[in-house]
């Protein structure tokens, strides 16, 4: 009977490796399954190392191409949304998928799911078959749905999932409504004054010039002229330098010394940083109630949590829970010792460890400050929406202002 090498996850998510004796790589992975561990690589002793069976499923319908690109997220909703209620209806995961790409119009989406079923007939479990699709499955989906699967319960975890993606979906909207007001007022505002400054102050710099002669203009008046000036003899250098300025931040963003900055200027500005801190400790405690409620063990889910959190200061923040948990320590501890977490969220995780209830009461958190942001985002709008406009006014009437003055002078003089 052959060796096989092995590499695998057990319960907490941790990788070990090891040989086992097997009649074949499939009931190596069986063997493996049985106790408990999840394997990631499985390999004949001598032959190099290659996925375990089911990770690349072999046969006449493996051979499709891995589908590219990414799909929605309201897709992906739907997909997981359906895919639940048909198993929940008594019909076979693979039965379900069949017909699930029969009628899914999403190109990228019908290839993915069909190169699903063909993973799944050929003998893969369907949590390592999603997991070939990192670009549409994230880490989140599969442990979950690998959880549901050794839990006997995929149709529950799929509709939790669902319920998961849904209600992120709506937190992410909130908090693209709330940024996108003030920068499209802000837009708008430049356009406008560009659009003054090089086109309308001209024109009455010309009318001053003619019917004022040498006589000096009003300070305010001087300034604009000055501005429209400048603007004018340098608009490609200020448009050019506004270009080089959008890409360079992005790149700086994408280091991690800017990523680290720009998340936690995120947490500290005055009136979006609430709404930030408010909308990370909800996907915080969404996702870790949703994992650790799924089955998912609590050192890897919050693994999950941190990979998925959107903000490195939070992310390092689970991170040094997950070093206490791993100790055996409380989780409430590292959470007050961030100084990130709010006094309410550790109080209510204390108790739901306290009373072994703690994956519920951290799905309560999240639908609180669900609430919280919903509530933040409605203020901040009603605030934001006349503070924009008195900007507005007090820019383009300082223009107008500029361009009033001097023509009082002029009809004074005609008067005289």
């Amino acid at each position: 009977m052959p060796n096989y090498e092995y590499k695998a996850l057990d319960a907490q998510g941790n990788e070990t490796t090891g040989v086992i004796s097997a009649e074949s790589e499939a009931d190596a992975v069986s063997q493996l399954r049985a106790a408990s561990v999840y394997p990631t690589e499985v390999a004949e002793q001598g032959k190099g190392s290659k996925k375990s069976k089911g990770a690349r499923p072999k046969g006449k319908k493996a051979g499709r191409r891995r589908a590219g690109g990414r799909i929605s997220s309201k897709a992906l909703m739907i997909f997981t949304r359906q895919l639940a209620t048909l198993i929940e209806s008594g019909l076979p995961l693979l039965r379900g998928l069949t017909v699930l790409s029969k009628q899914e119009p999403n190109p990228v989406l019908k290839r993915t799911i069909m190169q699903l079923t063909d993973s799944v007939q050929a003998g893969g479990t369907f949590s390592e078959s999603l997991a070939q699709h990192p670009r549409i499955f994230n880490k989140l989906y599969v442990n979950m749905v690998k959880a549901g699967e050794l839990g006997g319960v995929l149709e529950l975890v799929l509709a939790r999932l669902a319920d998961y993606q849904e209600k992120a979906q709506k937190l992410k909207n909130k908090i693209v409504s709330a940024m996108i007001y003030p920068v499209i007022v802000m837009l708008i505002a430049v356009a406008i004054v560009i659009f003054l400054l090089l086109f309308i102050v001209p024109r009455f710099e010309g009318i001053f010039a003619d019917m004022l002669g040498d006589q000096q203009l009003p300070a305010i008046t001087r300034f604009v002229t000055g501005a429209s000036e400048f603007v004018g003899n340098n608009i490609l250098f200020i448009l050019g330098g506004a270009v080089v300025a959008f890409f360079a931040y992005g790149g700086w963003v994408r280091t991690k010394v800017g990523r680290r900055v720009v998340d936690s200027l995120k947490l500290k500005m005055p009136v979006f940083g609430d709404i930030q801190l408010k909308s990370a400790v909800a996907r915080f405690t969404r996702t870790l109630g949703t994992l650790v409620t799924s089955g998912v063990p609590i050192l890897q889910a919050l693994n999950i949590t941190r990979d998925t959190a959107g903000n490195v200061v939070v992310s390092d923040a689970i991170s040094k829970v997950h070093d206490a948990v791993k100790e055996g320590e409380s989780i409430v501890h590292p959470l007050e010792g961030s100084k990130i977490f709010p006094s309410m969220v550790i109080s209510m995780v204390d108790v739901g460890e306290e009373t072994g209830q703690l994956p519920d009461m951290l799905l309560k958190i999240a639908d609180v400050y669900d609430d919280e942001v919903d509530n933040a985002v409605s203020a901040m709008t009603s605030l934001l929406e006349p503070v924009m406009i008195v900007v507005l006014a007090i820019i383009v009437g300082t223009i107008v202002l500029a361009l009033f003055m001097p023509m009082l002078d002029i009809i004074g003089g005609m008067s005289s």
